[in-house]
């Protein structure tokens, strides 16, 4: 069999494949990684900031775990905000790295805590399963005792330090410009971190004569991502308004405080904090982030987001009819066939005007 060279396998790819490869949150061996070029692919990629960029070129095995984290990230935004005016639709249509609603809102906030939370938690994950080089399982306790508790840790803690530093080094070199924005934005990657750490699970296994369990030995894992979704989504709910207050020489933001407020009175770590109110994503608006609800699927009968009368914002909706069939009360004759009724079921689906 033959084997072709790292430029070789690099020229049988070609730039079409290698974009639909890096913007669709594909999986990508390891090896073909390495062989189709750090720098050709790195250039390829739509909205990396140039430090992002120098860390793709460095660390070409993390790209693709990177990218996987940050699609993460966007899909479980989408699950969280399915009910609402704001569905995160328009998120990852270009690219799933250097994502931004130019509007400093709850739902920008949200979008960076989640993405940022998603990369931290995609490259642990590949960290403990030995996808990526340069990490591992951590090993920090490993040997040590609780003697109150009479157990030991052992097994393979995720290392869940080495993800969130490199989500740090990642997602926020994409923060350049010295305004209050990129303080929000900095603020809320670090608060979708801060909620993976603070969310990690102790697993342990027991030991002993006839599945008695005298000596334990136990190690970390890391939650369900569904689990942090939830708990921002959660933060959402209670996100603080906040501003920026500029020192007195540069003349540059050096921190938020929560507006309105007496006194310089600062956001806790892990609160989502933004700038300006949130529009209200009625119509299709590409720097709100907004698709609009036009054509949105609503609930006639409810009375929360997803009711007709909050989707559609007051424009009204249209009602569908169709007639659903299938094959029912199907019985085995003797002998040999199967036979069936018809049934059928009217059903009415309503979308806003």
């Amino acid at each position: 069999m033959r084997v072709l060279s790292p430029r070789a396998a690099l020229l049988s790819v070609s730039y079409s494949q290698l974009f639909l490869i890096l913007t669709s949150g594909s999986y990508l061996a390891l090896s073909s990684v390495v062989a189709l070029g750090a720098n050709i692919i790195c250039n390829k990629i739509p909205g990396l900031a140039p430090r992002q960029r120098a860390i793709c070129q460095s660390r070409p095995d993390a790209i693709i775990v990177i990218g996987e984290g940050a699609q993460m990230g966007i899909n479980e935004c989408q699950f969280q905000f399915r009910f609402g005016r704001w569905n995160c639709s328009a998120l990852g249509e270009r690219t799933v790295f250097g994502q931004e609603l130019r509007v400093g809102s709850k739902e920008a906030a949200f979008t960076y805590a989640i993405t940022a939370a998603g990369v931290a938690h995609a490259v642990t994950a590949a960290c403990s399963q030995g996808n990526l080089s340069h990490c591992g399982c951590d090993r920090e306790k490993q040997g040590y005792q609780n003697q109150e508790e009479g157990w030991k840790w052992g097994g393979c803690s995720a290392d869940v330090k080495y993800g969130v530093e490199f989500s740090r080094r990642f997602v926020d070199a994409r923060e350049i410009k010295k305004n209050a924005r990129r303080l929000m934005n900095l603020h809320n990657n670090e608060a979708g971190r801060k909620i993976l750490e603070e969310r990690m699970k102790l697993e342990c296994k027991c030991h002993g004569v006839s599945g008695s369990c005298t000596t334990k030995t136990c190690w970390t894992t890391l939650p369900k991502f569904r689990e942090i979704g939830y708990v921002l989504k959660e933060r959402y709910g209670a996100a603080v308004q906040v501003e920026a207050v500029r020192a007195t020489r540069l003349r540059q933001p050096s921190f938020l405080r929560l507006k309105q407020s007496h006194g310089y009175i600062k956001p806790t770590d892990t609160d989502l904090v933004y700038l300006e109110r949130s529009p209200n994503y009625c119509e299709e608006d590409t720097l709100t982030g907004s698709t609009g609800t036009r054509g949105r699927l609503c609930n006639h009968t409810s009375p929360h987001p997803d009711g007709c009368n909050l989707m559609c914002c007051g424009r009204g909706h249209d009602t569908h009819q169709y007639t659903r069939v299938w094959q029912c009360n199907c019985k085995f004759q003797w002998c040999c066939f199967v036979k069936c009724n018809t049934c059928s079921e009217k059903t009415e689906v309503f979308t806003c005007k």
